[in-house]
This record gives structure tokens, C-alpha cells and sequence, in this order.
């Protein structure tokens, strides 16, 4: 008899049953308790396995939403100031003066002077051609030159003789256009210029060049003459690399890039004065390798990919903006780990430190600046020795870990900030021309962009101008083969810039 029968015995059935039969009844019953709790167990197993397992999958999810959010762009305060996403509004003390150059600069002296007359009222009509004027009022009127008709086309008519010393014939020419080209030299300055500086795609400069100044120019035409501009300035994208290479403090980043719809990278290596931009198709440290060598003796400042610690420096600083966005996101996301929040405020406190005793370093002597430096050392490794730390700490804190050489570089190394900041703003250029063109559909195409970007933004950084160069580097060019340099150039206005001071 089965566990189910005897359950459903009548009472009267179970008054008259033997000991016997009662004493089997309750082995039987027991025997049923017995493998109904092994198998509730079993089950309860499972299930057990199945939420721990929901549970890890639904964690690696949140922990990949943010690793992924954290790594976007910051905005234009820097994100190491920010505590949270709302932004302060500036305030202006009462009779403080305003910034320099703030308001409209003073009209230039006027080029032509033209009376207006008024020879009728301009409120009822009245003839006034006959009245004697009272007075007059003058205004300054800038604007810009009417759109032309059509383009300025001219013939060149080159002649050619025997040089007697060469033993060869030689042919004329002029600077109004690159060798070959029946486009105009300010034509592609232009062009150049509202490619890289402006962000605009090859349709929308057509356009332009139609509508404003009547120049009709197919978008592979216009693709063409930069690639050709790319390669002849390429001498001046070599010594933007060395300027990069011999400073004290480079700062790297890299982007994504598409050619023809592949995911390429755009890498940037910059300084306060040069900014260099290379498209490749790898984002490994063999680019790192090719573009500044094994060894740089300065300190590189980085965003933590591990790209870049295959490069033997003098010194190394990750991106602190980085990381402690990343802290805030753990810290949002797992709100009832108060311990998330304890660390953050600890390691800021660490880095507010760090900042004080740099600024403080030349009041307190180097001795004392060395002992403080070990102390504040020895306070990161404590933090990163947390106790007990539950499993999201614990990934927090492997990822600062990673990174405990390169913290408090910032420190020791005068010129060096904590964070990335510069190299952000840098890429910036190369995230808005990626998202107005989409990248490029050409190698030759990217590596033209990546040229003419390094070009102008350097010139940017020097204060100098992006036309001004280009119209004088390939005037020079035209003349003896060979484009000039922005070291040449940058003399040359300085030296101008002297002659007019005087």
C-alpha cells in the first residue's frame, strides 16, 4: 500500500487495523517523508543554482553598462571637477569687470565713405532737396564682398628655353596654382580649410563653393586635390611627429575611425604646442611602438588602455578622470553598497592631497616633499588593501589596482596633470569630423585628413595661422619642390611680427 492510499483510509479503517498493519503504514508514510525532502532539496538546488546564475549574468550586464557609459567623452568642464551631471550655474560678482575682449572689437577706419542724402521725409514724403542740413551722423558698415558672378579665370602662357648650364629645356612658371592643377592656390587653401578646421563634408563644400563664389567642383574632385595636398605636406606631418617625440609630456588618446565602412582608429599624440593625428587599423601597442619608439624619456599621459605600457618613460600618468567616473557609475549603479562611496571619498581625498603637496613642493624642500610623497604612497596602497571587500568593491578596486603605478605621477612630475583632459579636447576634432562625414572612403583619404588635421591644429596651438602656412608652404613648394615647415614659418612670423612691434 502506497503512501497516497493510506493517507485516504477512513478513520474507521485505521480504529480497526492490527499494530502490525499501523507500524507498516507509518514505515511506508516515512519512507514517502523521507524521499520527498531529498527531492524538495534537490530541487531547491537548482533553483538555488539557477537565481545565482540570473544573478552573475543580470551583475556582468550592469558592470558592462558601466564600463561602457563611462568611457564617453567628457563634456566641456573638466569630468575630475565633477561630482554630479547637473551644472553650476556661474556667478559674477557685483562690479566685476568683465573678461578681456569681451564685447564687439572697435570698427576698423572706413575703406570708402559714401553719403546717403535725404531728399524726401521719411515719414510723410515731403520734398526736402531744398532744406539746408542741420547735421550729420556717421556709422561704420563692415561687411563682406558681394558674391561674384563668376570665377576669375586666367591664361598662362609659359614659355620655355635652353638652359646651356643644365643642358635641358626649362619651362616658366607661376605661384597662382600647384603644378599640374587648374585650380587656383587660394582656392585649395580654402578648401583645406573648411575640410578640416570647419568639419565639412565634400558635399556641403561643393555647395558652398557654387553657391558663393561660383565654382563648380565634383566631391571626388574635391577628394583628389586633398589627398594630393596630404602627400605634399607630408614632410611637415614628419616634423609634427618630432616636435610630438621631443617634448617632456605627450598625451594619447584614440578614436574610432570608419574607411569605406571598416572600423579603423584614429590615434592623437600631442603636447601644449603639437598635436599629431595617425589613422591606422590597429589599436595595439605595435602603433604605439611605430609611431614614438620603445623609449621616451618624458612622462606619458594616458586613458589606462594597456596599448600603451609597452612604451619604456620616464614616467607614467593614467587618465584619474577615468577612473573615478568609472567609481561614480559603480557607485549609482549599487546604491546599498555604502563601502563604493567610503572608497571614492578616500581616494579623492588622496588626489586632493597629492594636488596640495605639488603646488606646496617648493616652500617644503625636497626632503620633506619626498617623505610626504612616501606617506601619501603608503595611503593608497592601505586603501587598495580594503578588508572584507564585498564583490563590487573588489572589481573597483582590481581596477584601480592595475593602475597603482601610474596614480600619483602627477606628483613628482612638474607640468603633469592627473587627468587626460588636453588629449580628450584634442581627439574632439576628430569625433566631430567622424560624425558630420562618417570617416573616410580611402586609406589615402584618412592618412590626407590626418596630415591637414595635425597641420592645422598645430598651428592652432601655436597661435598661428592655418591659411597663412598653407598658402606660404606650397608657394614654396611650387618654387623649389619641397613644402615649407612650420619651424621656418613660425620664425618668419615672429621675425615679421618683431619688424611691425618696432
Amino acid at each position: 500500500m502506497n503512501a497516497a492510499k493510506i493517507i485516504n483510509l477512513p478513520d474507521r479503517t485505521l480504529r480497526d487495523a492490527s499494530k502490525n498493519q499501523l507500524m507498516q503504514m507509518v514505515l511506508t508514510l516515512r519512507k514517502e517523508l523521507r524521499r520527498f525532502q531529498s527531492d524538495s532539496a534537490a530541487e531547491l538546488a537548482k533553483v538555488n543554482t539557477k537565481l545565482a546564475e540570473r544573478e552573475a549574468e543580470l551583475a556582468k550586464l550592469a558592470n558592462q553598462e558601466v564600463n561602457r557609459t563611462t568611457n564617453q567623452p567628457s563634456s566641456k568642464q573638466p569630468e575630475f571637477n565633477k561630482e554630479t551631471g547637473e551644472k553650476k550655474p556661474r556667478k559674477r560678482g557685483k562690479g566685476r569687470p568683465g573678461r578681456k575682449g569681451a564685447g564687439n572689437r572697435p570698427k576698423p577706419e572706413a575703406d570708402v565713405v559714401t553719403e546717403v542724402p535725404l531728399d524726401n521725409c521719411p515719414e510723410c514724403g515731403t520734398d526736402l532737396s531744398d532744406q539746408t542740413v542741420i547735421e550729420t551722423n556717421s556709422r561704420i558698415v563692415e561687411d563682406i564682398a558681394p558674391t561674384p558672378e563668376k570665377t576669375v579665370v586666367s591664361e598662362e602662357i609659359q614659355e620655355r628655353k635652353w638652359c646651356s648650364l643644365c643642358s635641358k629645356v626649362v619651362s616658366s612658371s607661376s605661384e597662382a596654382a600647384l603644378p599640374r592643377s587648374d585650380i587656383g592656390l587660394r582656392a585649395q587653401c580654402l578648401i583645406a580649410y573648411l575640410w578640416v578646421a570647419s568639419a565639412m563634408p565634400f558635399p556641403a563644400i561643393a555647395a558652398l563653393l557654387n553657391q558663393f563664389f561660383r565654382l563648380r567642383l565634383s566631391t571626388a574632385g574635391l577628394s583628389r586635390m586633398m589627398i594630393r595636398l596630404g602627400k605634399i605636406l607630408g614632410p611637415v606631418h614628419d616634423e609634427i611627429l618630432g616636435d610630438v617625440k621631443g617634448g617632456a609630456v605627450i598625451f594619447a588618446d584614440e578614436t574610432g575611425w570608419r574607411v569605406k565602412g571598416v572600423l579603423w582608429w584614429l590615434w592623437i599624440f600631442a603636447n601644449e604646442r603639437t598635436a599629431y593625428y595617425w589613422p591606422d587599423k590597429q589599436r595595439g601597442s605595435p602603433v604605439v611602438e611605430k609611431l614614438l619608439g620603445t623609449i621616451f624619456s618624458g612622462v606619458l599621459v594616458t586613458d589606462a588602455w594597456c596599448a600603451y605600457n609597452k612604451i619604456v618613460c620616464g614616467g607614467k600618468q593614467t587618465c584619474m578622470a577615468h577612473i573615478m567616473r568609472k567609481i561614480r557609475k559603480f557607485r549609482d549603479a549599487y546604491p546599498q553598497y555604502y563601502s563604493l562611496v567610503l572608497f571614492y571619498h578616500k581616494l579623492k581625498r588622496i588626489m586632493a592631497d597629492g594636488e596640495r603637496l605639488k603646488l606646496a613642493r617648493t616652500h617644503i624642500g625636497e626632503e620633506v616633499f619626498a617623505r610626504r610623497l612616501g606617506l601619501l604612497k603608503i595611503r593608497l596602497d592601505t586603501l587598495l588593501a580594503w578588508k572584507n571587500p564585498n564583490k563590487i568593491l573588489k572589481e573597483v578596486i582590481a581596477k584601480v589596482a592595475r593602475q597603482v603605478d601610474y596614480i600619483l605621477t602627477f606628483v613628482e612630475h612638474p607640468g603633469v596633470p592627473k587627468h587626460n583632459n588636453f588629449g580628450e579636447y584634442i581627439i574632439k576634432k576628430g569625433i566631430l569630423k567622424r560624425k558630420v562625414s562618417g570617416g573616410s572612403m580611402s586609406e589615402e583619404g584618412a592618412m590626407a585628413y590626418a596630415v591637414l588635421q595635425s597641420i592645422a591644429q598645430t598651428c592652432h596651438l601655436r597661435g598661428l595661422s592655418f591659411l597663412g602656412f598653407l598658402t606660404a608652404s606650397l608657394i614654396q613648394y611650387i618654387r623649389a619642390g619641397s613644402p615649407m615647415l612650420l619651424s621656418e614659418y613660425e620664425k618668419q612670423t615672429i621675425k615679421a611680427s618683431g619688424k611691425k612691434a618696432a
